[in-house]
């Protein structure tokens, strides 16, 4: 008889915690947003992105989802503000979707779930280096926006699903330059923060989230765009790489603050 020691064929979320422990943490994301529990805090500030377009350089099909990647050796895109104290480095965006436009969203606001979510991943530069940013408490903000289905799509979007072509399989890379995110976030700069983890393993609980309260709109085609990836490489059949979203995690307590009434 074999034992595989580390091989586990229980790859999904819920058996994480088996080869990461911190899976099964107080303060793991994605949560349920209820409105009646929510905490209006009249000490948040807005927040504001000042990103420069330059430091876009290439989006990737990791197999797990669509990754655009941006230039963080300095200051040059950065988030301030908000529940943050000092300014936080873009580092990449990327997506979670479902298989069909009534789900793909990871927070859940009130029961809805939204058909994609776009993550903002930025890093605090006082910790030294990204992985030294995951150790510690203050480490990671991401700035979260829904997609909705809707008539009128943003068209900001575009630019990223135009590109998809170019990455169909794992692994393929692209260039991808002169891009502002900030293009992405919709009119209203409503949020909620609460204290999380990242919702891929191994899940370290370094994130202040600043989940926007509006989504933004994207069209059913733009939605078929993302779900036309494979999670497979080139000369393996296309596997449809859609639902790449974590379940809910339990609250633990957790106070979910917000800046609007």
């Amino acid at each position: 008889m074999i034992l595989h020691s580390k091989i586990s064929f229980q790859t999904g979320p819920e058996h994480w915690h088996q080869n990461y422990p911190m899976a099964k943490g107080d303060k793991q994301s994605p949560i349920e947003i209820n409105s009646k529990d929510v905490r209006h805090d009249t000490s948040l500030s807005p927040w504001h992105a000042s990103y420069d377009p330059g430091a876009a350089k290439t989006i990737l099909n990791n197999g797990r989802t669509c990754r655009v990647v941006f230039d963080d050796t300095f200051d040059r895109s950065v988030l301030r503000g908000g529940p943050l104290t000092g300014a936080y480095r873009l580092r990449q965006l990327h997506l979670h979707w479902g298989s069909a436009d009534d789900h793909g969203s990871e927070h859940v606001i009130d029961g809805v779930k939204y058909a994609a979510e776009l993550h903002l991943v930025h890093w605090n530069p006082k910790h030294g280096n990204f992985a030294g940013a995951l150790k510690q408490p203050d480490g990671v903000a991401v700035v979260g926006v829904f997609l909705k289905v809707g008539k009128t799509p943003k068209p900001e979007m575009k630019r990223i699903l135009e590109e998809i072509d170019n990455i169909k399989t794992k692994g393929k890379e692209a260039p991808f330059q002169h891009f502002d995110p900030s293009i992405l976030f919709p009119k209203s700069r409503d949020y909620w923060t609460y204290h999380g983890s990242f919702t891929t393993p191994p899940c370290e609980e370094c994130i202040t989230w600043i989940l926007l309260r509006e989504p933004i709109e994207v069209s059913p085609d733009q939605m078929a765009r993302l779900r036309s990836l494979s999670k497979n490489g080139e000369n393996e059949p296309m596997c449809p790489l859609v639902d790449n979203w974590r379940p809910l995690q339990p609250v633990k307590g957790r106070i979910v603050r917000a800046s609007f009434k």
